[in-house]
């Protein structure tokens, strides 16, 4: 599957170049008014964050200026702005202190939270393990998981959850290459646990500081913290229990060898913090997607046809394997379709300029935040042409070329997300067995869903669809 961010390094390779500055310093871009102290706008952010920020895109433009005191924040929807600043710019970046301190909660000091050497010295350690060649590696998991999974599903359901069990789908696959097991039993429980702290974390980012987690109303977080724990350090600490010699080869076992190899940069609770990264990025992003996805093939019965006249053609009956995904064209263009309307991460972490800089001809100084919100530039009519349809062919061969930046589902730079090679490998993987199964429908007069941002985006309502399987 194509996107129009390279997936490899040098990323300046074709980068924008800063623009000469045009604005003076201490002047700001246009923004709406922000009274005494501005805070009115993180009520409205907390109630619609994604609408807020339409609503001041189409008003001021792709660099909107948002005082709340005592930040100021930069909202950058302009692909090329966006580009100039994470590529050009990315050594003069750390990532918001609150989004990391909430992160940090459940995620610990994972890749994920860290900067600087920190997170260079454990983003190159981990690195091989998720490249296109390793990724390979774990595609006859995902399979037999799919296939284990499919054959659990009802073969008529006029009202399958279908949101729940991609849910738990893509848990086992993710506890599979990790862990070299299936999701236990209380499935359901690591489900709702996912979900309860993806809300309770959205809620907190709005706030300076978080009331601590033993107060009475936060005991669903609390309980869903402690159910993460079992989950992860069970595995960790039954594998320390077994001869090194009996360690499987999988995605816990490469983490272990560093710890084994280097304790003091690794240890062991820096192991069990990239198990939780991985478990949580690594099944979200697939099974937010394959919702959205399995959303757009009911509306959209045309293109699930042909998707379906495509993956019998290249597959014949039998599980894919890692040659077949490239033959894959169309299933992939709906996914990119997909993750194009419903990005899985709508909103990439808030960064924060350690130094002053110069974007779009204004001179930013030190401390300046900005904001990038993916939904907007994805759903921007001057990139995409009826930007609320579903058109795959938008990135046929020969479609109008997508402005570079535009598009880029797992941001971009440096920071770009390190399992978007495993991401769509398994998307692509568990959509082509789907098809090859079932076909899906939305129940007569069903509106479309809702997405609502939490942390990740979602429908706010339990999805769930007609399902037929094939005969």
């Amino acid at each position: 599957m194509k996107t129009t961010t390279p997936p490899s390094c040098p990323f300046h390779a074709g980068a924008a170049r800063s623009a000469p500055a045009s604005h003076p310093p201490g002047t700001w871009p246009p923004g709406p008014p922000s009274g005494l102290t501005g805070w009115r706008f993180l009520r409205a952010m907390s109630r619609d964050l994604l609408g807020a920020l339409s609503a001041w895109r189409d008003e001021y433009g792709g660099m909107v200026h948002l005082r709340i005191w005592p930040e100021h924040q930069i909202v950058v929807t302009d692909p090329e702005r966006v580009r100039e600043l994470l590529v050009d710019h990315h050594d003069a970046l750390v990532r918001w202190e609150r989004a990391i301190e909430v992160f940090a909660q459940v995620h610990g000091h994972s890749t994920l939270t860290t900067e600087g050497a920190a997170w260079r010295t454990k983003r190159h350690a981990l690195q091989p393990a998720f490249t296109p060649r390793a990724v390979q590696a774990f595609l006859p998991a995902m399979a037999h998981a799919a296939d284990a999974a499919f054959a659990q599903w009802p073969r008529s359901d006029a009202a399958w959850a279908i949101e729940s069990a991609f849910t738990s789908l893509g848990m086992d696959v993710i506890v599979r290459m990790m862990f070299s097991s299936g999701i236990v039993a209380d499935a359901r429980d690591a489900e709702r646990a996912v979900h309860d702290v993806a809300v309770a974390g959205n809620a907190e980012m709005y706030w300076p500081r978080s009331w601590p987690d033993w107060m009475p109303w936060k005991a669903r977080k609390r309980r869903a913290l402690a159910t993460l724990d079992r989950l992860i350090d069970g595995h960790v600490q039954a594998r320390m229990a077994l001869p090194r010699a009996e360690w499987p080869q999988d995605l816990l076992t490469r983490l272990l060898a560093l710890h084994v190899g280097d304790p003091v940069t690794w240890p062991l609770k820096a192991v069990r913090d990239e198990c939780m990264s991985t478990f949580l990025a690594g099944h979200e992003t697939t099974a937010a997607a394959l919702t959205w996805w399995s959303w757009c093939m009911a509306a959209n019965p045309s293109a699930q046809a042909a998707a379906r006249a495509e993956v019998d053609a290249v597959l014949e009956g039998r599980l894919p394997a890692a040659a077949d995904l490239p033959a894959l064209d169309y299933l992939g263009r709906t996914l990119q379709e997909t993750l194009r309307l419903y990005p899985a991460a709508p909103i990439l972490i808030t960064r924060r300029s350690v130094r002053p800089i110069t974007l779009g001809g204004w001179q930013l100084p030190a401390r300046t935040m900005f904001g990038i919100p993916l939904h907007l530039m994805h759903h921007d009519a001057r990139w995409f042409q009826q930007p609320d349809a579903f058109r795959p062919e938008r990135f046929a061969p020969g479609a109008p070329a997508i402005p570079r930046g535009a598009f880029m589902p797992f941001g971009t730079g440096p920071r770009v997300c390190l399992g978007q090679h495993l991401a769509l490998a398994e998307m692509t993987l568990l959509a082509a067995m789907f098809l090859q199964r079932y076909m899906v429908e939305a129940p007569a007069g069903m509106a479309p869903p809702k997405p609502v941002f939490n942390i990740t985006l979602r429908p706010e309502t339990p999805l769930t669809l007609r399902l037929t399987a094939r005969t």
